[in-house]
């Protein structure tokens, strides 16, 4: 007879799958389900079977939504000339955190990653043309990650978008705020020099 009911293992196993969740953290959720009152696992069990009829990606920039348009794209304070593109939802709510940009977004929903088989065709390449095309977009701020694959999406992307009469930037890449210079790799060090500015 096994130690542990069936029961017990698989939602354990469930909770494993998710990202960031090792074996230990997947038993703590588990055996709190188990202390908890019926309530919390059943509030749980609804808020996860309504996650994908409620939510769905935006019709214009793919990020999260519960109708045809996210709640950036039906902004109308939002300056729609100024676009930025980034490689998944959650870059959203980064970008938003900071405050900074009032612009639209872009979600390609990844990376170029040739090894991974992840070409242009995979990713939501052709609709940012489209929208680019319309004639409404002046600056596109390519925010995709600073690794290869990101680096990668972002050089296709400028050598893509080039020449549409309009500016392609990209996310200055740097020292972060409270860091020692005598921790900070070569490559850092060497973007910190390049995307310097005047104060």
């Amino acid at each position: 007879m096994p130690l542990v009911p069936e029961a017990v293992e698989r939602l354990a196993a469930e909770f494993g799958r998710l990202p960031g969740i090792g074996p230990k953290t997947a038993q703590r959720l588990t055996f709190f389900c188990l202390r908890a009152p019926a309530d919390v696992p059943d509030r749980l069990a609804s808020a996860l079977s309504g996650l994908h009829t409620a939510v769905r990606p935006c019709t214009r920039c793919f990020f999260i939504a519960e109708g045809e348009l996210c709640a950036v794209c039906s902004d109308a304070r939002r300056d729609a000339s100024l676009l930025c593109v980034v490689e998944e939802p959650l870059d959203v709510l980064a970008v938003e955190r900071s405050g900074e940009f009032h612009g639209l977004y872009h979600v390609l929903g990844g990376a170029l990653s040739p090894m991974d088989g992840i070409g242009p065709a995979a990713l939501r390449i052709r609709e940012l043309g489209e929208r680019v095309s319309s004639g409404d977009v002046q600056e596109v701020v390519i925010a995709t990650d600073p690794d290869v694959e990101g680096e990668a999406t972002a050089y296709y992307l400028g050598e893509r978008l080039a020449g549409n009469g309009l500016t392609v930037s990209r996310l200055a890449h740097g020292l972060p705020a409270g860091a020692d210079l005598e921790y900070a790799d070569e490559l850092t060090v060497a973007r910190a020099f390049t995307g310097r500015r005047a104060l």
